[in-house]
């Protein structure tokens, strides 16, 4: 018994101190499932009832096109106001890989601005306050300096891109998907055409990866190894039982000698 309690409260010692580290990062970074979104350069002042159309791109990694299967739907631009009025703007592809455009209008007041990036966790990008402009947020994945990164674009390009990398390789372009508008979309401009906003209340923007906390698998692995622990002691407790005690020394070699009474 005893040596099961020094061997479950090691286990525990060593969990537990891995469990800040294993938590310390939201399940999608754990994971490496996660994307960012850059905007292209915005107008120095956005005034209020206008409509503007915005460039921004989604990149995987934060340095390439989304690769997995399927598409990456919906993308676009989320606004949520200080009194929690939500705005949303769905975006349009354009030509360049990963690259998208949507038509904002947007009242009076100062805005949370966040990237919907499909399957991936909505992304940070800054606070808007208009009339004014934006004051982006830090980077919440900043690309390591020193990479080595594929261009998968042509002269147009992300903002960011090369993100201080050490090396750019060329790659295949992809085919060219068609796009609501032939031109890349450098810096937003006044447009003429208001697209439909949807209007939502208050909402709090949980990712579908999250669902289950993140600190359901460090205890998980806990009681794992407490079971493969107390399992393993248990089994070697019934093979001892079972084969009793051990005979005493020279037992065996008196049992064949004879036996003489006296009296």
């Amino acid at each position: 018994m005893r040596r099961l309690i020094v061997a479950l409260a090691a286990v525990a010692a060593i969990l537990v101190t891995g469990l800040p580290a294993a938590t310390a990062l939201p399940a999608h970074a754990r994971a490496g499932f996660w994307a960012v979104t850059e905007l292209d350069p915005l107008p120095g002042t956005l005034r209020p009832g206008v409509s503007y159309t915005v460039g921004f791109w989604v990149l995987q990694h934060g340095t390439h096109p989304y690769d997995g299967p399927g598409g990456l739907e919906p993308v676009g631009l989320r606004l949520t106001g200080e009194d929690g009025t939500t705005l949303t703007f769905d975006g349009t592809p354009l030509p360049e890989p990963a690259h998208y455009a949507t038509s904002i209008t947007v009242p009076a007041g100062r805005w949370r601005v966040q990237g919907v990036q499909g399957m991936f966790e909505p992304y940070e990008i800054g606070t808007l306050t208009v009339p004014g402009g934006l004051k982006t947020a830090p980077p919440r994945f900043p690309v390591s300096p020193g990479m080595e990164i594929t261009d998968y674009w042509g002269p147009v390009k992300p903002p960011g891109f090369p993100w201080k990398a050490k090396t750019v390789v060329p790659g295949r372009l992809p085919a060219v998907t068609p796009a609501a508008s032939p031109s890349s979309v450098r810096a937003a401009q006044p447009a003429e055409v208001t697209r439909p906003v949807q209007v939502t209340q208050p909402a709090q923007v949980v990712a579908a990866d999250d669902a289950a906390p993140p600190w359901r698998e460090p205890y998980a692995l806990l009681v794992v190894a407490v079971i493969a622990v107390a399992g393993t002691l248990l089994v070697q407790r019934v093979v001892h039982v079972r084969r009793g005690p051990r005979d005493p020394a020279g037992r065996e070699a008196r049992e064949g000698e004879d036996v003489i009474s006296l009296g």
